[in-house]
């Protein structure tokens, strides 16, 4: 392929990968789903569980978005220096979204600040958002999209604490944002937190950490034993699925931290709903490519 044909054939490869991601969940979520179903005593929690597979289903059958609010996209990419592609992304990427948006469909969800207009195409000032890494001398690509919808997002926060404050102030804080918002984002939840030292690097490590798979662990143990602990005490309160009380609260609990100021602990939080519409894809120079949140998923 020329550099033109590469371009359509990664933008319609795009457009593919989003709309697959909005109508099907990624395998670790559909296990955890399960596994906690499994789990649920409550009558009503599984009458929510069901409700929630029965979704599912007919999103698959029928062809259509598993949830009506396909949020924002946002992208997160990770891409090689030597990727034949890498100054193309941005553009092809933002393609991409006009084309789903029509295909798939997804529902109009951009409104431009100050002009308080929606932009028809999901597509605006800085949006789709994308964030970069560089990988050197690398010449895959891999692409993770996230559709922040507005229940998802509501709960999203961060807070620069005292010093005195400490882990516990950043635990208070936790479970005070989600006792009080955490329903509106239709649990069970996959909670993403980040540890850092000032508020905007906090904020995006917690949505940084909800791309990581479901009952993974952080690579630091005493942060690994936070995350255990945090879920556990997550999931007695039993907010339970849709939040009409059940055993579990939270999918998982996920954290990611960067080095702080010795004067300064900043704390984020940022929530995925049941309907955690995360996927992941692997694309190498020759645009071969693998779904890595989807396994054997062809395009």
């Amino acid at each position: 392929m020329n550099r033109e044909e590469m371009r359509k054939f990664f933008t319609s490869l795009m457009a593919k990968f989003i709309d697959y991601g909005g109508k099907r969940l990624a395998d670790d979520v559909i296990h955890k789903l399960k596994e906690l179903n499994e789990k649920e005593k409550s009558p009503i929690g599984r009458v929510v569980y069901d409700a929630m597979f029965t979704d599912l289903k007919m999103a698959d059958e029928l062809d259509r978005p598993c949830c009506q609010d396909t949020g924002v996209l946002q992208f997160f990419v990770q891409v090689g220096t030597k990727f034949p592609l890498i100054d193309d992304i941005n553009d092809c990427l933002t393609e991409a979204v006009k084309i789903a948006t029509i295909e798939a469909p997804l529902r109009h969800n951009v409104v431009e600040i100050f002009d308080e207009k929606n932009t028809g195409n999901n597509v605006g000032t800085r949006i789709p958002w994308i964030d970069w890494e560089v990988v050197p001398y690398s010449d895959e690509v891999i692409i993770y999209s996230y559709m922040a919808g507005g229940g998802c997002s509501l709960p999203g926060v961060a807070k620069v604490l005292m010093p005195a404050e400490g882990y516990e102030g950043m635990i208070e804080f936790v479970f005070d944002q989600i006792t009080s918002y955490g329903i509106n984002a239709c649990p069970p939840l996959y909670v993403g937190i980040g540890i850092a030292g000032s508020v905007d690097v906090a904020a995006k490590l917690s949505k940084k950490a909800l791309l990581r798979p479901i009952g993974s662990r952080n690579t630091n143990t005493r942060g690994a034993e936070l995350e255990v602990r945090l879920e556990e005490g997550l999931n007695a309160l039993q907010i339970g699925p849709g939040g009409l009380s059940g055993a579990s609260s939270v999918m998982g609990v996920a954290i990611e931290q960067a080095g702080r100021h010795p004067a300064t602990i900043a704390v984020g939080l940022n929530t995925g709903c049941w309907a955690h519409r995360r996927a992941c894809i692997k694309i190498g120079p020759s645009l071969e490519y693998e779904m890595l949140s989807h396994k054997g998923v062809c395009l």
